[in-house]
């Protein structure tokens, strides 16, 4: 469930306590956790809802200056509307593992296999060293442009570059991706091999 940058202060500080969907079938189920720039929300509860039972309150929960706001991010959407109540739950772990590069011998093991797991699974082939080296030459680009210097569709590309993120190697910025200190150090030990 992604937000735009606008409703991430209100998110970390608790401020927004509501979202609202248009979704064919829920994105988000109570009781599951959504990373987001400023940490992890924790999804309290998802019902569906109708459009005229929205309120101003909830509209100021939800982060909107007022319901006509609220109303016109929604109005033309398909599928059903639907409230989400949350909350934050504290920090993103990925925060300090990116910048954990001091790895032992056994760490960087446990890297290079899990690696070694997402290229061997991969439809397109090996791929991990040659996107990590794309991001470590080029920070900041735009990820369509990452995904095209290797034939590649944005959509795939991204979902690879979150797994690289899940173990602390890559960081999201405003536009394209940069290493973490962890990335860093993990790829001076990969080499510099495997350039797209």
């Amino acid at each position: 469930m992604l937000f735009p940058q606008r409703f991430w202060d209100g998110l970390a500080y608790g401020s927004v306590t509501l979202a609202f969907r248009r979704w064919r079938r829920p994105a988000a189920r109570s009781g599951s956790r959504h990373r987001y720039p400023r940490g992890v929300l924790a999804i309290d509860r998802v019902v569906v809802i109708e459009a005229e039972d929205l309120t101003e309150a909830d509209a100021r929960r939800a982060g909107y200056t007022d319901l006509e706001d609220l109303r016109a991010n929604l109005d033309g959407r398909p599928g059903d509307l639907y409230r989400i109540e949350l909350h934050h739950a504290g920090d993103d772990e990925r925060i300090e593992l990116r910048a954990s590069d001091e790895l032992d011998a056994d760490e960087h093991a446990a890297i290079r296999r899990r690696l070694e797991r997402f290229d061997a699974a991969s439809s397109h082939g090996p791929w991990t060293r040659a996107v990590l080296l794309a991001i470590a030459d080029r920070p900041g680009t735009r990820a369509a442009d990452l995904a095209a210097s290797f034939g590649r569709d944005k959509p795939a590309f991204k979902a690879d570059v979150r797994k690289l993120k899940q173990l602390g190697l890559t960081e999201s910025l405003d536009v394209g991706y940069r290493l973490s200190p962890r990335g860093r150090a993990v790829l001076s030990v990969l080499g510099t091999r495997a350039r797209p």
